[in-house]
């Protein structure tokens, strides 16, 4: 199980920190799509090779 209490900011620094600018947000989002994309072609090429050598 995960350990919730690694993080030791303090409450008030985490509830004053400036929001993520909206282009952050799309840079960061297109960084996790991208690299699920690439997850996703890994595993099917994996499953296309696998079902190869089995036949």
């Amino acid at each position: 199980m995960r350990n919730n209490y690694s993080n030791v900011a303090q409450l008030k620094d985490l509830m004053t920190a400036p929001p993520m600018t909206a282009a952050r947000h799309a840079e960061l989002m297109r960084k996790r799509i991208a690299q699920r994309r690439m997850l996703e072609e890994a595993r099917e090429l994996k499953r296309a090779s696998g079902s190869f050598e089995k036949s």
